[in-house]
């Protein structure tokens, strides 16, 4: 599988930053950095319908999370998580 990347010249609307808070629902807090209140809401609303009950080990979380990044591509919305520990980034 590879990395399809669209090369957009329009800086990002807004950003988001996904926060893992635990294993307690609810796991997510989508914390809007900066953009139109209203798209971002719109955005936070979408990602909790898809994450509201997967913490990171269920093996949904995976493709749930790569929905989510697609939709912030495709919104031109910058994601980032913060997962409470280190990731490892596959090297291309």
């Amino acid at each position: 599988m590879s990395d399809i990347t669209v090369e957009n010249d329009e800086p990002p609307i807004g950003q988001a930053t996904i926060v893992y808070l635990g294993p307690a629902a609810p796991h997510w807090e989508i914390r809007p950095v900066f953009g139109e209140r209203d798209v971002m809401d719109s955005f936070r609303d979408r990602v909790n319908a898809r994450l509201l009950l997967l913490p990171p080990h269920d093996p949904q979380f995976r493709r749930n999370r790569e929905r989510v990044n697609r939709d912030g591509e495709r919104e031109n919305i910058v994601v980032e998580w913060d997962l409470g520990y280190p990731e490892d980034e596959p090297e291309s």
